[in-house]
């Protein structure tokens, strides 16, 4: 079977969606660090929608380490495909990554890029170890690779330390400073991102550059669709509507929402004409979706694999873990958001409706990798502020006991746990006995997942506790709390 590329576009079969332009006419106006299986399946299409009225809107991706997509992605000119998984599916054929790098072995080219006065955005899903942060939210000054890029800042391997040099580069150049998209899944993303490069900026002893960054737009985001990882039923899927074989498509349900703080200038126009959403306040839709959507997957995932379940769908078909999750929703997390025009309760109906989608199937160890980063987001902050009130924290506590259950799984099967933290939480599981108190003492003790303050807390010592037994000796009961 041929393969997708421009050469064979026109022999894509209808009614499969292809780029609405000329890709020969496009300038690249974006780089990307991070072209997983997210962007191409969200930010990539709407920049796709983008060009086929501004051809000022394609881009270069750039992966920071593996070549992985480069491979997949070159040989067919960036060209690639999106399904969308429902009842009814559909078929996409992606023309927006003009460009595919990866920075490891392409360090030169990927700063002409990005100092070429044609580019005006740099986006990012790095997913949230990828800004090397502390717990506290801050730069991570004695992370590995923040201090290998400050030992030799001309070839970072951080994205903070790319955008730092970039904005260096440009400066230098006199080109304008570049506006920095971040779209991944921590709260007040932009701000912390921001607030982290000018932190290196100021390590590299560059403080004019510091300043620079400082008064650049790094706009807030919250970005939302149910992504699976490409498999082989895809790939079969994806040759059999197309008559074509793409090396690497992706998958995610039809829900696509995309809410960036209003801080785009006259830029903001061509954002909301491809669905955009420009919202002079951020924060109330990403809390709701990190503590409402990421907070019930997370907690899905955990309680789910404890169960034996495989996929979100499978695991919403288990009434009395569907029924914690919903009360989790609509009981505990709502009290920790703010006022808004969001409708929550709304909101939450559509979440579960999508989890309930029994044609995405998301797995359960997809949700679960990474976990020691997406607790704090996802869990404790609801939890601290639950606190706060003085409210109960029996459901939140199932989560994250569950995590803890995962972990000590994983390692005494001798299963690999997909996490930046593998070998320290290796290290920490071997430790644990069975006995709740014990384990759970050793876990809230990892500084680097938990804060100090909440670890102390004894009644969040005491709900993880009590979950993490009961989890262990009767689910049925810890789904009933």
């Amino acid at each position: 079977m041929r393969r997708l590329s421009d050469a064979t576009l026109g022999e894509v079969r209808t009614p499969v969606r292809t780029p609405a332009y000329d890709r020969s006419a496009v300038q690249v106006g974006v780089v990307h660090f991070g072209p997983g299986a997210f962007h191409r399946a969200h930010q990539a299409c709407y920049f796709d929608d983008m060009l086929a009225h501004d051809p000022r809107f394609a881009i270069c991706a750039v992966s920071l380490r593996t070549p992985d997509v480069r491979d997949a992605l070159q040989p067919q000119d960036g060209l690639y495909t999106v399904m969308e998984r429902e009842a009814e599916p559909t078929f996409r054929v992606v023309g927006s990554i003009r460009e595919v790098l990866t920075a490891s072995d392409e360090s030169e080219a990927v700063f002409a890029r990005l100092v070429s006065p044609g580019v005006r955005f740099v986006t990012s899903t790095v997913t949230e170890k990828g800004y090397c942060l502390t717990t506290t939210g801050d730069l991570d000054l004695d992370h590995a690779d923040i201090r290998r890029d400050l030992a030799s800042p001309s070839r970072p391997v951080s994205f903070v330390g790319c955008v730092v040099e970039a904005a260096r580069r440009r400066r230098e150049a006199g080109i304008a400073p570049l506006t920095v998209i971040s779209c991944d899944n921590l709260s007040n993303n932009g701000a912390k991102l921001q607030a982290a490069c000018v932190a290196y900026a100021r390590a590299r002893g560059e403080p004019a550059v510091a300043d620079l960054i400082g008064e650049a737009a790094f706009p807030n985001t919250m970005v939302d669709s149910i992504t699976p990882a490409t498999d082989q039923a895809l790939r079969d899927d994806v040759a059999q509507a197309l008559g074509l074989e793409d090396a690497w498509p992706v998958q995610r349900e039809r829900f696509l929402q995309w809410v960036v703080e209003d801080r785009l200038g006259a830029e903001g126009d061509a954002f909301t004409r491809a669905g955009v959403t420009l919202a002079r306040d951020v924060a109330a839709f990403e809390k709701a979706k990190l503590r409402l959507l990421n907070g019930a997957h997370s907690t899905l995932a955990y309680v789910g694999l404890r169960l034996g379940y495989d996929t979100v769908s499978q695991a919403m078909g288990d009434e009395r873990l569907a029924a914690f999750v919903e009360r989790m929703m609509r009981q505990d997390v709502p009290p920790t958001l703010r006022a808004s025009e969001l409708d929550v309760p709304r909101y939450i109906g559509d979440v579960l409706a999508r989890f309930r989608n029994p044609a995405i199937g998301h797995k359960l160890s997809q949700i679960a990798w990474d976990g020691s980063q997406k607790l704090r987001f996802r869990l404790l902050e609801t939890t601290a502020e639950l606190l706060d009130q003085t409210r109960p924290v029996d459901r939140p506590a199932v989560g994250v006991a569950a995590w803890i259950g995962f972990v000590v799984r994983q390692t005494q099967a001798a299963a690999p746990i997909t996490d930046p933290l593998a070998a320290e939480l290796g290290e920490v599981a071997r430790r644990c006995t069975g006995a709740a108190e014990q384990d759970v003492h050793e876990f809230l003790a990892l500084n680097a997942v938990f804060p100090s303050a909440l670890a102390a807390q004894p009644t969040f010592r005491e709900a993880v506790t009590r979950a993490y037994a009961l989890l262990r000796d009767s689910p049925d009961t810890a789904l009933a709390l």
